[in-house]
């Protein structure tokens, strides 16, 4: 059914804001058939990823002419760079040597992209330049069955 992802988004954020965590919503996009459910279990990993490694987290929606786009930013160290893909790997944990705070930034990760990739979309992370992390999830906006 129709799904009116930025609406999704934007009560996730209103919940956590109203525990007093430091996260913001952004943008725009049309409904797009996609699965709830699915699709709020995953972001709800991921802000809560981006919340308690980041402090603070910023989501932006926004649509490409093929796609819609949830980014979701924080403010935390990051993840090595070799370390990006491995992340996503089911029960992977970042050594705890390296940082307690980081310890645990895979779990649930390769969950939530499985959930994603059964929609046919796509789940990725990359280091913002200006440190922290950027999850990107990316959903088709037209699914042909």
């Amino acid at each position: 059914s129709m799904l009116d992802v930025y609406a999704l988004v934007s009560s996730m954020v209103e919940d956590y804001q109203e525990q007093g965590l430091a996260i913001t919503v952004s943008g725009a996009a049309a409904p797009i058939m996609a699965q709830a459910t699915a699709l709020q279990r995953c972001l709800m990993n991921l802000m809560e990823n981006a919340l308690r490694y980041g402090e603070q987290a910023s989501v932006e929606v926004r649509e490409s002419e093929a796609q819609l786009i949830i980014e979701i930013r924080d403010r935390g160290a990051g993840i090595p760079a070799d370390k990006l893909e491995a992340v996503m790997e089911p029960f992977y944990r970042l050594e705890s040597s390296r940082n307690k705070a980081t310890g645990g930034v895979g779990l649930g990760l390769s969950i939530a992209r499985e959930a994603i990739q059964r929609q046919g979309g796509g789940l990725s992370l990359r280091n913002a330049e200006e440190g922290g992390l950027i999850a990107t999830v990316t959903l088709p906006k037209a699914r042909t069955e």
